[in-house]
């Protein structure tokens, strides 16, 4: 087994407690702002630590799911740590995918987003970053149709 990082910081103009609220409830908001790829997230446990996240994915999705399971959750800090278990790229490749994502304000009452990806892969399999490059182009679209989101509506997650 091999384990491949990548590492990625992507600025918005959402500030930091604000994006991190939403992102912890985006069991109820991705399948409304995103109907079309997310039918709807199922969670199991209490939301914290331990807890598992399904994402069931659209009819026409590459995949039919993903399970994702909470190893850390920092509410003070703006800070997860989560595991990719099932589902999604999961398979004969790939054994896990672990993410840390951290949100900070940055100082033009924004926020600043360092997210550090870990794919534990199978065998000898060597992972590129061009192998990833689609579920990277997935999240950013997704974080965009959130600070829309937010930025239109002023009073969700303050």
């Amino acid at each position: 087994m091999g384990v491949t990082v990548f590492t990625d910081e992507v600025t918005g103009p959402i500030p930091a407690a604000r994006i991190f609220k939403a992102i912890l409830d985006s069991h109820n908001l991705l399948p409304k702002l995103i109907p079309d790829k997310i039918k709807s997230i199922e969670v199991h446990g209490n939301g914290g630590p331990g807890s598992i996240k399904q994402i069931n994915f659209a009819e026409d999705a590459p995949f039919k799911f993903a399970k994702h399971r909470f190893d850390v959750l920092d509410e003070e800090n703006f800070l997860c740590k989560y595991t990719l278990i099932e589902g999604g790229i999961i398979g004969d490749k790939i054994e896990k995918v672990v993410e840390t994502v951290k949100f900070e304000d940055s100082p033009n009452g924004g926020s600043i987003c360092r997210i550090t990806s870990e794919f534990h892969t199978v065998g000898d399999f060597q992972l590129k970053e061009e192998d990833v490059k689609i579920g990277k182009e997935m999240a950013l679209k997704t974080s965009k149709v959130v600070e829309a989101y937010l930025l239109k509506n002023l009073n969700a997650y303050a």
